[in-house]
């Protein structure tokens, strides 16, 4: 009998000293701790239940009316940035009108007993010096401290990313930064190097009418056409023309492009990719360029303080069901989730600001033609947001835990740890949020996303994990999921500089103004910001 244990003990050490191999799921007779380890979590996502009522339709006849002057429909950030725009500017009454059960679109975040952290957009690049409506708005969040002798903003400590920011795993090895350096092959190392300088050069680039070539909002960016016809190829094909082919640069732009647009290289036209790289020119009295903005919760943070600015009149499970023009006003059937009551709120003015797909169903029934010849041009990427709670994580070679993980050649984004702006140094628990992009776009990889199971994408995410960390499935104790089917407009080629995306921003019949950052191509904080600001302007101005 003591031998049958002496022998099962060695089982065991020698399994662990492999790299933990029975923790992937191999078992051996006697051994308990290879058994594949139950991990708890839950799934998450847009409303089910208001997608069905979408799909099957609603007739019910509101029992109660209201009159605004402006409704907004969309409580994302644009719809949030529109009607702090209106509370600031003027005396409107303004009802804001929100599907979910809280505002922030694709900026949610969620919470546990160990840490906040977001379920989709988790940082703010430092704002350029000239996006002066959003340097107001920090300054009014406190996030900016004030200006020094240059004029230049102070951003407060707390707020900007601490240190060790990004890390990259390449070779068997963490390196510092996210550009591929370690152990990487000279001639590559020198077109990573002219890749860069390149967009060093497109960053101050300006065009015939003075503008820069590429700015933030991108509407500002300069319409000389030596530059706007870079939307008509990919980033793929540009890529070729200047003879980059380097895999390693490769790899890291088509991250990039991931990172902002959930799109591949070949799905990407090169105004975007470059954009990404060349739009940023931040200055900061306390701080370098290329740092960012963060917070546990992610940009869920930004979008509760433009929440705290949009006016009291707020109504989250909202179903907007219908929507038309009635005596000159713009008339809005909605249905409230908690307690199956429909109202129909008649407004002066309204401000759309759903994505496309959305748009396209609530217009309907006021244009046939509303939306229709932009439909096809509107491509989203499907994401999947996994947060883990994990013991530890387990240790590499390299640089340490950072803000932002990436491992070189994953089909992931890697992961962001959720407690780095914590003042805690040793926590017990972690929280790292991993981000998973879905490029294909087809009907049948969007099914697939839909109906794929929670204990799929936990294998997965384990999975890719794996590569930088062995035996992370031990220390893992809770994983859930969010799936965002339309998670985030693609700058597919001729999209951006195309006549549907202005089209799309055209407002209707002059009651109906739209804001969202699918008109701008781009999915990030700063243009959802815009729109929100620009249509709101569009109400005042008329």
């Amino acid at each position: 009998m003591a031998e049958q244990e002496e022998r099962r003990r060695f089982l065991k050490q020698s399994v662990l000293a492999l790299g933990g191999l029975a923790l992937g799921g191999v078992s051996l007779p006697g051994c308990g701790v290879e058994e594949k380890k139950q991990i708890t979590g839950r799934m998450f996502g847009p409303s089910f239940k208001a997608g069905h009522l979408l799909r099957t339709g609603i007739n019910m006849v509101p029992t109660q009316t209201e009159e605004v002057d402006v409704v907004v429909i969309g409580g994302g950030v644009s719809g949030l940035s529109a009607a702090r725009w209106l509370a600031k500017h003027s005396k409107a009454k303004v009802c804001l009108l929100e599907l979910e059960d809280r505002t922030g679109g694709n900026s949610q975040s969620g919470e546990n007993a160990v840490s906040a952290y977001p379920w989709g957009a988790h940082y703010l690049p430092l704002p350029n010096n000239s996006n002066t409506e959003l340097l107001q708005f920090l300054e009014e969040a406190q996030v900016i401290t004030g200006y020094d002798a240059a004029g230049l903003p102070l951003y407060n400590e707390y707020h900007l990313c601490f240190d060790p920011e990004e890390r990259l795993f390449i070779n068997g090895y963490w390196q510092e930064g996210l550009v591929p350096n370690w152990s990487v092959p000279q001639p590559d190392l020198q077109q990573i190097d002219r890749f860069l300088a390149l967009m060093e050069e497109m960053k101050q680039a300006k065009g015939q009418d003075g503008r820069f070539a590429f700015d933030i909002p991108l509407d500002r960016s300069s319409a000389d056409e030596r530059y706007r016809q870079l939307d008509k190829v990919t980033m793929q094909e540009w890529l070729y023309q200047q003879k980059l082919t380097s895999e390693y640069l490769r790899w890291y732009v088509e991250y990039c492009c991931l990172d902002d647009f959930g799109a591949t290289l070949e799905q990407t036209s090169a105004w975007a990719g470059i954009h990404y790289f060349a739009a940023r020119k931040a200055q900061a009295g306390n701080s370098d360029a290329h740092r960012v903005l963060t917070w546990p919760q992610g940009n869920h943070w930004l979008a509760e303080r433009l929440r705290e600015q949009a006016g009291p009149d707020i109504r989250t499970g909202a179903l907007v069901y219908n929507l038309e023009f009635q005596a000159g006003n713009v008339q809005v059937d909605y249905l409230n989730l908690a307690n199956n009551q429909a109202t129909r709120i008649v407004a002066k003015k309204c401000v759309m600001a759903a994505p496309q797909f959305v748009r396209e169903r609530l217009l309907a029934k006021i244009s046939k033609t509303a939306g229709k010849p932009t439909e096809k041009k509107f491509s989203y990427a499907p994401w999947v947001v996994t947060n883990l709670t994990l013991n530890q994580l387990p240790n590499g070679k390299g640089t340490p835990l950072s803000w932002d993980n990436v491992i070189y050649s994953s089909r992931s984004l890697g992961y962001v740890n959720a407690q780095q702006q914590s003042v805690q140094g040793f926590p017990e628990k972690r929280v790292i949020t991993f981000y998973y992009p879905i490029p294909d776009t087809s009907p049948a990889a969007r099914q697939a996303v839909y109906t794929k199971k929670r204990e799929d994408w936990v294998e997965t995410v384990l999975q890719e994990l794996e590569k930088a960390h062995p035996g992370i499935r031990r220390e893992v104790e809770q994983v859930d999921v969010w799936v965002w089917g339309h998670g985030m407009i693609k700058p597919t080629p001729g999209f951006i500089w195309g006549e549907d995306r202005q089209k799309a921003a055209a407002p209707l019949d002059g009651k109906i103004v739209f804001a969202h950052s699918d008109l701008s191509g781009i999915s990030i904080f700063e243009e959802a910001f815009y729109q929100g600001i620009k249509a709101a302007q569009q109400i005042l101005t008329a």
